[in-house]
């Protein structure tokens, strides 16, 4: 399934007004497509849909965590210290044009912000949204290495002298963590390379 048609089929829950639907994604569309992301694009989200869906049966609400995903990174400015507060406020805004419930709109604002510390949350939902959205920590070495030549491109803005010291913190801070990873199903799958990743990467 295309991520439009994954969204589409989200958003037919709420309205069967295609044309808007129709405009919501073309918003999506235009965001993640743009020309400075390299690695918060589509094939982010493809990948975590691709984690999310070996876990469908463990989920309550897929249909809010679904749009969490699409919105997560809506707004993405590697200069910008409020990402998720936008991407957040930006979400409810478009959903609020397919009459999504305020109760939706809530869960899918705090999913989206707890992207922003990925810390441990009491709802299930949230940590598996924040385990497929790190599961690129836990993949093989040369995918993982991959990542961070795309994730080196979009603060491209930042020298060398600025941006090694803050990856390193933000790789230190994973790996303070007691688990990266707060599932047993994500952990188990990918604790002990994202761990390996992590140490390889601060060493380099």
């Amino acid at each position: 399934m295309t991520l439009k048609e994954r969204f589409r089929q989200n958003c037919l829950l709420f309205t069967r007004e295609t044309d808007t639907i129709e405009k919501l994604w073309s918003e999506i569309e235009k965001r993640y497509t743009e020309k400075s992301r390299h690695y918060h694009n589509f094939a982010h989200l493809e990948s975590m849909f691709a984690e999310l869906d070996s876990v469908t049966a463990r989920v309550e609400d897929m249909n809010s965590l679904s749009f969490s995903v699409f919105y997560h990174d809506v707004i993405y400015d590697a200069s910008s210290k409020n990402n998720e507060e936008k991407s957040a406020t930006f979400a409810v805004s478009q959903l609020a044009k397919i009459n999504i419930s305020s109760g939706a709109a809530d869960k899918i604002t705090r999913q989206i912000m707890a992207t922003k510390s990925h810390q441990q949350s009491d709802d299930p939902d949230t940590n598996y949204l924040l385990d497929a959205d790190l599961s690129i920590l836990g993949k093989d070495p040369e995918t993982y290495f991959e990542y961070t030549r795309k994730i080196r491109k979009e603060y491209s803005v930042y020298p060398d002298l600025l941006y090694k010291p803050g990856r390193k913190r933000v790789l230190k801070h994973f790996l303070d963590l007691e688990y990266i990873f707060k599932t047993e199903y994500f952990r188990e799958k990918y604790e002990l390379q994202a761990r390996e990743n992590i140490e390889v990467e601060i060493k380099s």
